[in-house]
């Protein structure tokens, strides 16, 4: 009987206690500091934790800092079969000075919707009116741009160089001439690539067609085993 009451009291002590932990009031103070969870390497993807205020969310590069500000007059509009730009007024209005060299500056981007934007703005913005008279002033601002799209390491990026080369010869011509050495030592380099051997004879032939028989001898003092066309 002895035996059985001790069962029985500690059973009952057993069912009291949550009880009384239920009852009782909170400490004023945790003994132990609370233990912050750690954040997972892979918050940094998701976009649900991205904070647009965050350091880390703010634009790494100055285009991406111009297009933020408001800075660059076009946007991107999703298509339902590709996008396209709408520009905030006619591009024909819009001062080449500075927008020409930073949609140029802007083919480095690697980064969705920057990469779009700033190869479609510098297209369309050379096929305006007159437009050679608003480029050729800004050739000594372009050209060290686009030689620094040629070298980058990225493919896309100096696919999106050779493209902007060639739709800047074709505005402004023989005015390209001048500036044009400082251009062939990244494509003589790309040349000896299998990957990018014919695009850039194309290119090569393109300056030729648009810059007149001179271009030759200078294409030629940098690649001497260029072929005239």
């Amino acid at each position: 009987s002895n035996v059985l009451r001790m069962s029985s009291h500690i059973q009952i002590k057993t069912k009291t206690a949550p009880q009384k932990s239920k009852t009782s009031s909170p400490l004023p103070c945790s003994p132990e500091p609370a233990i912050k969870p750690q954040p997972k390497p892979s918050d940094k993807l998701n976009p649900k934790t991205i904070d647009p205020f965050g350091a880390y969310s703010q634009p790494t590069s100055a285009f991406a800092a111009t297009y933020a500000k408001g800075g660059i007059p076009c946007r991107l509009v999703h298509g339902s079969v590709k996008h396209k730009l709408q520009w905030e007024c006619l591009p024909e209005t819009v001062p080449f000075d500075p927008l020409l060299v930073t949609l140029a500056e802007g083919l480095r981007e690697t980064k969705h919707p920057y990469t779009f934007v700033s190869k479609e703005g510098f297209r369309e913005l050379l096929q305006v009116e007159g437009a050679a008279e608003k480029a050729i002033p800004l050739l000594p601002r372009l050209v060290p741009v686009l030689k620094a799209t040629l070298a980058h390491a990225d493919d896309e990026v100096f696919g999106r160089g050779l493209d902007a080369l060639v739709q800047l010869s074709a505005v402004v011509g023989p005015s390209l001439n001048d500036h044009l050495k400082h251009l062939l030592t990244n494509l003589s380099r790309r040349l000896m690539d299998k990957k990018f051997r014919e695009r850039v004879t194309v290119t090569l032939q393109k300056l030729e067609q648009y810059g007149g028989k001179p271009t030759v001898a200078i294409i030629k003092s940098k690649i001497p085993t260029y072929c005239s066309i």
